[in-house]
């Protein structure tokens, strides 16, 4: 499946020759959250992953992917990646560390591989969104491909609603 709009993201995956689909969305500056994002492309925001950059006290820097309607419990992140605590990177550190804007931060393509660490509920959708790496647009791909892709740890990261 060729796009003409390629995003690293997007070729990252075409290198590991992972199935996925780009979908595109209106941008709107003021709803940059992933809820707004899950309405935009019509899926429930549970399906939606957000990606939050994240910083260990012992391991340094990761991002946990997780549900748009989902709050992340630091705590079990920070046990997850061995780390005693985590704390969310300040906005003004996350372009130049990742290379990505608020709105558009994707778990690959990265500046660096960070480590990833992936909500388990992902593994209840036959497939999930996760930033394409710009506003405006998604990958949408089954859950254990994008697990593969950016080798991420699958585990409780948030919590129950």
């Amino acid at each position: 499946m060729k796009h003409n709009k390629k995003t690293n993201a997007a070729r990252k995956l075409d290198e590991l020759k992972i199935e996925y689909r780009l979908v595109e969305y209106p941008v709107d500056e003021e709803h940059l959250d992933a809820v707004h994002v899950a309405q935009e492309v019509g899926m429930p925001a549970a399906q939606v992953f957000k990606t939050l950059c994240v910083r260990g006290d012992k391991n340094g820097v990761m991002f946990a992917v997780i549900p748009g309607d989902g709050e992340l419990d630091l705590k079990a992140l920070a046990k997850a990646s061995g780390n005693k605590r985590a704390e969310l990177v300040h906005l003004k550190e996350v372009l130049p560390l990742t290379g990505y804007i608020r709105g558009g931060c994707s778990p690959l393509g990265a500046k660096k591989n960070y480590p990833v660490y992936l909500d388990a509920s992902c593994n209840q959708w036959p497939e999930i969104a996760i930033s394409a790496g710009q506003r405006g647009m998604q990958i949408v791909a089954a859950p254990a491909d994008l697990q593969r892709a950016t080798n991420a740890v699958v585990t409780p990261l948030i919590f129950a609603q």
